[in-house]
């Protein structure tokens, strides 16, 4: 996990079986999807938080870890 990057950015629109559509801060857009950790406890996203994310490092999806 140490070759990931993480960058902070903003829930733009909330899809379907937990994946969301995240607008990072470098203007990007990524699908993201939550993390296990986050589904256990029950944290709740919504469109319009800050959350944290770790980026894919072959370009696929990220994995939202943390919410701001």
């Amino acid at each position: 996990m140490a070759d990931t990057e993480v960058v902070e950015g903003v829930v733009d629109e909330a899809l379907p079986n937990t994946l969301f559509r995240v607008k990072l801060a470098t203007g990007d857009i990524v699908l993201a999807y939550l993390a296990g950790k986050m589904r256990l406890h029950r944290i709740k996203v919504l469109v319009g938080d800050k959350v944290s994310v770790q980026l894919d490092p072959y370009g696929g999806r990220a994995r939202i870890t943390r919410r701001i």
